[in-house]
């Protein structure tokens, strides 16, 4: 395999499965790429200085406009993609965590371009990436037991 020319990899990524007191999820449209058009959780990558905590804070507020309350470890994910000559072009270790919302109106804002609330029954409707709809309904789990 070739070693990746420009960027550094691996990059981290933080992921928070947001649900309401309706056991909807808070999903966002990609408006850029990496996935463009395609829907998922907020988040966004780590900043030099920043905790994972304070990443998945600030990565919704920015992403979608809302406040979340202190959240809660659901899994790490490794996201590594090759292009057709073997060339590692995308490494993202993902934490992934759940919270409920909070406060605020959902407006898309970052790299996300639409937001809606999302049953999260029927994630998998939603979420292309299996990865993330387990992520989901883990959350979902694991919220439900602590509430």
């Amino acid at each position: 395999m070739n070693e990746p020319k420009t960027e550094h990899f691996p990059q981290v990524g933080v992921g928070v499965v947001v649900l309401n007191t309706d056991n909807e999820v808070l999903l966002i449209r990609r408006g850029q790429e990496p996935n463009k058009g395609l829907w998922t959780i907020p988040g966004g990558r780590q900043k030099p200085g920043e905790t994972l905590v304070e990443t998945a804070h600030r990565e919704i507020l920015e992403e979608t406009g809302v406040t979340i309350s202190e959240p809660s470890l659901i899994d790490v994910v490794d996201l590594i993609r090759h292009d057709e000559d073997g060339t590692l072009i995308r490494h993202y270790t993902l934490v992934d965590y759940a919270a409920r919302y909070k406060n605020g109106t959902p407006v898309a804002g970052g790299d996300a371009d639409l937001t809606r609330w999302v049953p999260a029954a029927t994630i998998e409707e939603h979420v292309e990436w299996s990865e993330t709809v387990r992520i989901v309904r883990e959350a979902v789990e694991k919220i439900s037991a602590i509430d």
